[in-house]
């Protein structure tokens, strides 16, 4: 494939180690009191005993006290006591996260890490040249609080192409370090302590944790396999007076699942009937292989209560660039502004012109890019079904979720554990995306956003090494 000089030369650059640490951005490890005490605490011990087995750095993670400092007599600092950690209430069940775990037991065992939700080779080298001239150029100062005039305007032509809606770029585009951001800035800018917000489980872990910052009362109805339908009953039913947004995300990170027609046009009636606003996650629109992708904000009377969320990262293979951006209307727009200007005020200048470059790749950039992800999908897809998993289809994302069960392991940890350990594969144990953890303790995440030789190495290890009990 020939996306990273695109037109010119190859995206699949010399593979970078798979199994390297995990930058903070999935999900928490602890679950919510809404996990059975008994569940909860079994995938615990289960986690702690491969923590302690791995290096005391993994409980240093998380501390429950810190040695304070006093100066010796010849200047030199010295431990004189043990002082609680300190956090705010609000964040106290946000510890160190399963992917930090996970990760430092990869690296231990020499895993291939298939549980990072990153590529492990390059982006486009035309839209790295465009970041080299915009710094060249002298675009190195403070942009724009909400973005520079030719990414908005490329953001909302990209817009356009893909929902046929028109908007405005300078009052109805704004641009976040991240889609992470573009979420902290929706719900703490449109948020109030109280407000409930419905979730769909499993969740990317951002959403509770800046829900819980903003005061926000969480509910989740959960998506079960096989096919993570949305269960239109229990969420006409979850819908109260004290609703103030539904969340979701299309294509759905874990679970490849994307929200079809009928269940997009449910959830607006929903949302019309009781005032409710929809804040819509799309940073996977671009990998969508079964179906075409649909924006919220298209279906009729929607846009004016919707706030739609996307990034670079995922298109492009640039995760580190972290450029994402929010689009709503003007008066969702003002709320979201405001957390944006006391959270990051601007965002990185000579990549915002690169990310203009990007988005006004040809449609051929596209095609392309789903050609080579849907050549990756079937190779991990049909090797997990060789080693045998049982495997839930994917139709976006670049995430596959598979039933471990027949391995004979009691949850997603100890299978996990057992298959770093013992095969020499990363995975995540998904349970920790769920309010409940033991309604996703059968599941395991694997991840394709990698070169082929790092999948069929995956495979070939699992399809030897794995046993049915």
């Amino acid at each position: 494939m020939n996306l990273a000089a695109f037109p010119s030369s190859s995206l699949l650059a010399t593979p970078t180690p798979a199994a390297v640490p995990l930058p903070r951005h999935e999900m928490p490890l602890n679950p919510s009191s809404a996990f059975s005490s008994s569940a909860s605490s079994l995938l615990r011990r289960s986690l702690s005993a491969s923590l302690r087995r791995i290096s005391p750095m993994a409980s240093a993670a998380a501390p429950t006290s810190a040695p304070a400092a006093a100066a010796g007599e010849n200047g030199a600092a010295k431990a004189t006591e043990q002082r609680p950690v300190q956090v705010a209430k609000r964040l106290e069940k946000f510890k160190t996260t399963i992917f930090t775990q996970m990760s430092m037991l990869a690296i231990k065992h020499g895993a291939i890490n298939l549980g990072q939700g990153f590529p492990n080779f390059d982006g486009p080298d035309f839209v790295k040249e465009a970041a080299i001239q915009a710094i060249n150029a002298g675009k190195n100062q403070y942009a724009r609080g909400f973005g520079v005039p030719e990414l908005n305007s490329a953001i909302a032509e990209r817009f356009l192409k893909d929902s046929g809606l028109q908007v405005d770029p300078e009052k109805e585009v704004t641009v976040t370090s991240g889609c992470t951001e573009a979420i902290a800035a929706t719900i703490l800018g449109l948020i109030n302590p109280g407000d409930e917000v419905i979730l769909f489980a499993p969740f990317y872990d951002s959403y509770e944790a800046t829900l819980s910052m903003a005061g926000a009362n969480v509910k989740a109805l959960t998506l079960r396999a096989p096919d993570f339908a949305v269960p239109l009953e229990e969420l006409k039913a979850a819908v109260s007076k004290n609703t103030k947004a539904i969340m979701i995300n299309t294509p759905h990170n874990p679970t490849g699942k994307m929200f079809t027609r009928e269940e997009l046009e449910f959830i607006a009636t929903l949302c019309k009937e009781n005032d409710v606003l929809l804040f819509s996650d799309e940073v996977y629109d671009k990998l969508a292989f079964e179906a075409d992708h649909i924006s919220m904000a298209s279906i009729p009377g929607m846009y004016e209560r919707t706030v739609t969320m996307n990034s670079l990262g995922k298109t492009f293979s640039l995760t580190g660039w972290k450029i994402g951006w929010a689009i709503a209307p003007p008066h969702l727009t003002w709320g979201l502004r405001q957390a944006h200007s006391f959270l990051t005020f601007a965002t990185c200048t000579p990549m915002q012109a690169a990310a203009a470059a990007a988005l006004r790749a040809p449609d051929s950039y596209y095609e392309e890019l789903k050609r080579d992800y849907s050549a990756k999908k079937a190779l991990l897809l049909d090797g997990l079904k060789d080693a045998g998993f049982i495997v839930y289809p994917s139709s976006g994302t670049y995430f596959i979720m598979v039933d471990h069960t027949p391995f004979g392991f009691d949850n997603d940890i100890e299978f996990c554990e057992y298959l770093i350990r013992e095969v020499g594969v990363a995975a995540i144990p998904p349970s920790v995306f769920y309010l409940n953890p033991e309604e996703g303790k059968k599941l395991v995440r694997f991840t394709f956003c990698k070169d082929e030789d790092t999948l069929r190495g995956a495979v070939e290890r699992m399809k030897t090494k794995l046993r049915k009990k």
